[in-house]
This record gives C-alpha cells, sequence and structure tokens, in this order.
C-alpha cells in the first residue's frame, strides 16, 4: 500500500460506529478535512450535529494532499474575471483569503507544523500570461510581485509571487480538531428518501445535511455526473536535495509542483484525467534525476481531486429541488483552503445566515461551459464502450491502470483494487464479479 508522508506521522483518534436511529439538527456525511471543519464550527456554535464517515477519519483525498493552504490558485483570476466579471473574482480572492487567515488563527495552539510561506506560480515560456494574471490580480486589489528568477534549479520566463501562505501537516492538524467532536466511523450513509438518511446501522433523521464526501453521492440530484469529472495526481517526497523557503507550482497543468516538510522535497506532477493515461510517478522520477541526481526517495502516493466546469469549488444548496441539503465539492486540487471556504459557507447557510459568497459558489449556476461537451463525450464514450468490468455508478466501462493497479472509472473518477475493492467514489459499493 502507499501511504503519504502525513500517514507516516499521525493516526487519528478512534470513533465508535453508529448502530441503529439517530435524530440531529444536522448531519455531515464525510469526515474529510471540509467535513470535519464543519462539524468543528457547528460543535464550536453548540448545534446540535452529527458527522458520519463510511471508513475511518481522513481515510479518503486529505490524506493524500500536499496540504498547501493559499489563495493562489495558479493562473485563475483572469480567468475567473473573464467568465464572471471583476467583482466576483474579487469575491473568489476574499474568501479564500479569509480562508487562510482562519487556519492562522487556529493553528497558533495547535501542533500541526503550520509554517508561513511565500507562493509562487512560475511558467518555463510564457511570461505573458505571467503580466496578464498580475494585470488580473490588480483588478481585484490582490497583492503580488514579479520575479524575474526563483530558487528552483532550473531557467523560468518569469514567476508571481503571493506572500503570507501557508503549510502544514494537515492530518496532525484534524487529529487535534477532532478529538472532542460527534463523529461515527464506519458507519456509511446508503441512501435518503427525503425523510431519512438509511446507514449499514439504522436510520439517521435530521433537519439539514451536508454532504461532504469529495464526489457527491446522491445521483437523482443536482446533475455532479455532468458538471464534474476527476484528475489525478502523483507525489513523491525526496531527501538529500538542496532546501527551498517557498511553495512553487508550475502555471503549465503538466507541470510540477514543490514544497518542503522538514528536510524533505515534496514534488507533484504527472497529472491526468481519471481513466486516462499520463505521466504518473516516472514523470517525477525522470525530473528529480535530473535536477536531483543525489536525491533519495522517502515515499510516494496519489491524490485525486474533483473538477469543476469553470473552476469554482460547488458549495451550497445540493440543487434546487432538496430544500435543507447542501455540498461541498469541486475542490479543482486546492482542497485545503477550500475546505474551509466551504465550512465557512456552510455554516452559514444551515443557521440560516447571510453570507456574501453564497452566489459565487452556488452548485445550481450556469453549466454552460466548455467542459460540460467534454465530460459528456467521455460519459457516453465509456457507456458504449462494450467492454468488463464496468463501474457500479452509472455503468462506465472501467480502464486498467498498470501504475497502481486499479480498475479506474474516465466518465467519472470512481476507483477500484486489483480485486474489485472500491478506492475512490463516486461510486458506493465495490465490483460485482
Amino acid at each position: 500500500m502507499i501511504n503519504s508522508i502525513w500517514q507516516k506521522e499521525t493516526r487519528q483518534p478512534p470513533f465508535c460506529e453508529l448502530k441503529g436511529d439517530l435524530k440531529t439538527d444536522v448531519l455531515i456525511i464525510g469526515a474529510g478535512i471540509a467535513g470535519v471543519l464543519c462539524a468543528y464550527f457547528l460543535e464550536r456554535e453548540g448545534v446540535d450535529y452529527a458527522l458520519v464517515e463510511a471508513g475511518e477519519v481522513c481515510c479518503g483525498i486529505t490524506k493524500n494532499t500536499t496540504a498547501k493552504i493559499t489563495w493562489q490558485h495558479s493562473l485563475i483570476y483572469g480567468k475567473l474575471i473573464r467568465q464572471f466579471g471583476t467583482e466576483k473574482a474579487h469575491l473568489y480572492y476574499k474568501a479564500n483569503e479569509e480562508a487562510v487567515i482562519s487556519y492562522r488563527k487556529l493553528c497558533e495552539n495547535i501542533s500541526c507544523d503550520f509554517e508561513e510561506k511565500d507562493a509562487f506560480v512560475y511558467s518555463l515560456d510564457r511570461r505573458d500570461k505571467l503580466e496578464e494574471e498580475l494585470s488580473a490580480l490588480d483588478k481585484i486589489g490582490a497583492k503580488a510581485d514579479f520575479r524575474e528568477s526563483i530558487e528552483l534549479p532550473f531557467d523560468i520566463a518569469g514567476a508571481i509571487r503571493f506572500k503570507n501562505q501557508a503549510q502544514f501537516n494537515p492530518l496532525k492538524f484534524i487529529s487535534t480538531i477532532c478529538k472532542s467532536l460527534k463523529i461515527y466511523q464506519n458507519t456509511k450513509v446508503l441512501e435518503y428518501n427525503g425523510e431519512f438518511f438509511k446507514t449499514n446501522g439504522g436510520r439517521i433523521y435530521a433537519k439539514k445535511a451536508i454532504v461532504a464526501t469529495h464526489f457527491p453521492i446522491f445521483n437523482k440530484h443536482g446533475s455532479y455526473f455532468l458538471k464534474l469529472y476527476q484528475h489525478r495526481s502523483y507525489v513523491i517526497a525526496y531527501k538529500n536535495t538542496e532546501r527551498i523557503n517557498g511553495m512553487y507550482l508550475d502555471e503549465n497543468e503538466k507541470g510540477f509542483s514543490f514544497r518542503e516538510y522538514n528536510d524533505m522535497l515534496i514534488i507533484g506532477g504527472g497529472s491526468h484525467r481519471t481513466g486516462k493515461k499520463g505521466g504518473n510517478w516516472k514523470e517525477i522520477s525522470d525530473f528529480a534525476n535530473k535536477y536531483y541526481p543525489t536525491a533519495t526517495e522517502v515515499c510516494r502516493w496519489a491524490t485525486q481531486d474533483c473538477m469543476t466546469l469553470d473552476g469554482v469549488p460547488y458549495i451550497g444548496e445540493y440543487s434546487n429541488n432538496t430544500n435543507d441539503l447542501y455540498v461541498a465539492t469541486g475542490f479543482n486540487k486546492w482542497g485545503m483552503t477550500s475546505s474551509m471556504v466551504a465550512a465557512r459557507l456552510l455554516f452559514d447557510l444551515v443557521l440560516e445566515r447571510n453570507n456574501q459568497y453564497t452566489e459565487l459558489f452556488s452548485p445550481s449556476r450556469s453549466i454552460l461551459r466548455p467542459q460540460l461537451l467534454i465530460n459528456a463525450f467521455e460519459s457516453t464514450l465509456n457507456l458504449i464502450t462494450p467492454t468488463t468490468p464496468r463501474c457500479p455508478h452509472l455503468g462506465c466501462a472501467l480502464k486498467w491502470n498498470k501504475y497502481e493497479r486499479s480498475w479506474d472509472c474516465p466518465c467519472h473518477g470512481s476507483r477500484f483494487s486489483e480485486k474489485g475493492q472500491l478506492i475512490d467514489n463516486p461510486a458506493t459499493d465495490d465490483l460485482k464479479r
């Protein structure tokens, strides 16, 4: 089994399985960092809630993050201005800046290796793209500056620096804040009929519910099977490399990301749509052999991200037809910061408070984006492909991933082990052989 560096260092406290029925004001489904933060804020407010997790706390995507806390989300702000206008691009920046500040305050009294770092997005050959992004940042009042060079061992066309961002150990952080929370693990939500949530141990009756399961698990509402696709990325941690004092990201989707943790350099890359071919760990190791010839590999892992049609997460009402059901998904590779944004927004929504970010992140906003056609094409193609095995989610043909020895769905990103055991959702069941 491939474990991240965070798993090697931290274990989560144990929680009981829910046996029997339960009544609560707010149900949270999914104990990744988004769900845990939702529970944490409700706990502090004295709200009656319960957080249920099909496996163990942070057994899904959270454990595989590179754990950057930043409002630097590659070259996104120019794109947001073009899609939504300057005002909404500014709101996106403010929501994520507030998330960074919230983490900073929370981590003051938590031992989780929280460190303030400058974040850089660089380009190997497109200085013009960086200059355009700087102009967009200036329009929304976000402070950033241009750098001709950085401390990485290769030439660049330039970089944008974002000061006072952060990085941490996410599992240390979660293991501290979740200790006093009302969590039930090994409690799988099987279905929702509008009246109650059926679990493997009984029924849960809730006035309001939040679905924080990475990819939403209820297919009948919200059309998330069209609005989302999933992307895999690969990570290797190395010792014996030159030290760096920042967090770095190539603006090119096929480029690399970098951060340090203790005496290790963490390099991410090799990304591709789930179920497709990509560079995987080989791309990273080839790069490290060239630029860090003395490096020694410590561990390697992979992660998976839900991607939206327009680059903005879906946070808010699950659909127009589901009262008091909410969702947080589509974090577009920025799960740490977006989870805090989601927790603060959903906290206000379930308590029926106004929040200035509701419209920006609404899951019911327009889906008329070019990515919609790509998602529809992939789904259609793999639905008519006459192969086995097939994904139990919506019946797409699965593809064999020889590098991770898994069956992967190119439609919506479900993954299964060689023996058919479920690894990643939106599927909720193992393969039937």
